[in-house]
């Protein structure tokens, strides 16, 4: 687990690639729908935290993934991003 800034990572439980991480704000936000409650400069803050947080797993070729809605295979409805790694297997639901 890695925390920094109001920002948590850790492993996915069920990974759909050899490395998998979710990046989530400790604040609840429900979905990418509402990222303008983040203000500009948190938004940053949580955009480098993903980045250093792929580098950190010694990541150099990675995806960056998140849900938005349940058409889109979001089922847990607090903001978070995949991190790929490594062998996809498929991308998150």
């Amino acid at each position: 687990m890695r925390a920094a800034d109001g920002f948590v990572a850790v492993r996915d439980i069920a990974p759909k690639a050899d490395t998998h991480l979710l990046v989530l704000p400790e604040r609840h936000v429900s979905s990418f729908r509402e990222i303008s409650e983040f203000p500009a400069e948190e938004a940053k803050r949580m955009l480098d935290f993903i980045a250093e947080t792929a580098k950190e797993a010694g990541l150099e070729d990675y995806r960056v993934v998140v849900n938005v809605g349940e058409g889109a295979g979001q089922t847990v409805f607090h903001l978070h991003w995949h991190v790929l790694g490594g062998r996809v297997q498929e991308l998150p639901a």
